[in-house]
């Protein structure tokens, strides 16, 4: 199965001269939880709800929040953006980003075409939504099991 067919497409995405509160703006807004960043169309990193969380004032939502809490959301993305993150291509499987997980922790995985520009994203959530059919294109290991038998028994 392809990635194409798992991952979450149109993607949200803000540049390294947004401010926190637009990010924030796209979070409470959006059913979302990881941005892309790009500069000048391609991919150059991610910023999560959870950094966004560490870098802002905890009482901003409260009645007790002063003009230095406020001041946290005039910080830029370039100061909490992860650069460099892991990416897959159109080209990839769906299997190959749950290896992905299973060996990097990380959020979610960005789907970028031939020339690194982000086009989708994919997150556990797509993966476990979609755990029945990427199951369906892996063989059991049973099948992997008989397959080996019958390799090993023409050899003999």
């Amino acid at each position: 199965m392809n990635i194409t067919e798992i991952m979450s497409s149109p993607i949200k995405s803000v540049t390294l001269d947004d401010f926190l509160k637009d990010v924030k703006d796209i979070f409470d807004s959006n059913d979302i939880r990881h941005l892309i960043v790009v500069e000048e169309g391609e991919l150059i990193g991610i910023v999560s709800e959870r950094d966004l969380l560490k870098n802002i004032s905890p009482y901003l939502n409260t009645n007790v929040y002063t003009t230095r809490d406020l001041a946290t959301l005039n910080q830029r993305v370039i100061h909490i953006v992860t650069r460099k993150p892991k990416f897959l291509t159109l080209k990839h499987e769906a299997q190959d980003a749950v290896d992905l997980f299973n060996t990097v922790r990380i959020g979610c995985i960005p789907i970028v075409d031939e020339n690194n520009a982000p086009v989708g994203i994919v997150t556990r959530g797509d993966i476990i939504r979609n755990i029945h059919k990427i199951q369906v294109d892996r063989p059991t290991s049973a099948q992997v099991n008989s397959q080996e038998v019958v390799k090993t028994s023409d050899g003999e």
